[in-house]
């Protein structure tokens, strides 16, 4: 048996005056760490027909320099995908910059872009972010410090510039 039930409800929609914010201008600098290989990788391939289309989830520690030693400052989670069919490799990344200490805490970026990782450097866009980087926009300037290509395991220097209220 199927009941409906109806629903009465009004179209709420309420205009108030725009009052410009002001904006400020952050650039930030850490590097990335894409593990795919060893016994604790931060990146796992989902998929992979081949080699176009592979899925790939991650949660990547970000860190104050290059050396994974270095002070863990927050993860990238999300996820990248071989887009390409040609030679130009290029990835489209979704990911969230989620930093976990500083002046940042429990604040992220959101990342969507194309990523070709043949160009060093590469610029990637911010299109959000939460916390103190609400509506956040800006660019990152992308660094490859270290691949080795066997494993594919990579360190990334991120240099970001984003506005934001």
């Amino acid at each position: 048996m199927v009941l409906a039930t109806p629903v009465y409800c009004k179209y709420y929609s309420k205009s108030v005056p725009y009052e410009p914010v002001r904006l400020q201008k952050t650039n930030l600098r850490f590097y990335l760490h894409d593990i795919l290989s060893g016994p604790n990788p931060t990146a796992v391939p989902i998929v992979r027909p081949n080699q176009f289309g592979a899925l790939v989830a991650i949660d990547d520690p970000l860190t104050e320099g290059p050396e994974i030693t270095s002070k863990k400052i927050g993860n990238a989670r999300g996820m990248y995908i071989l887009a390409s069919q040609g030679t130009d490799l290029t990835l489209v990344l979704y990911v969230d910059l989620g930093f976990t200490t500083g002046e940042f805490n429990g604040s992220s970026l959101s990342v969507l872009s194309r990523n070709p990782i043949l160009e060093n450097p590469r610029e990637m866009a911010v299109v959000g972010g939460r916390g103190r980087f609400r509506q956040a926009s800006g660019f990152i300037t992308v660094k490859t410090q270290y691949l080795n290509t066997t494993t594919g395991d990579a360190v990334l220097e991120y240099n970001v510039e984003v506005v934001h209220p």
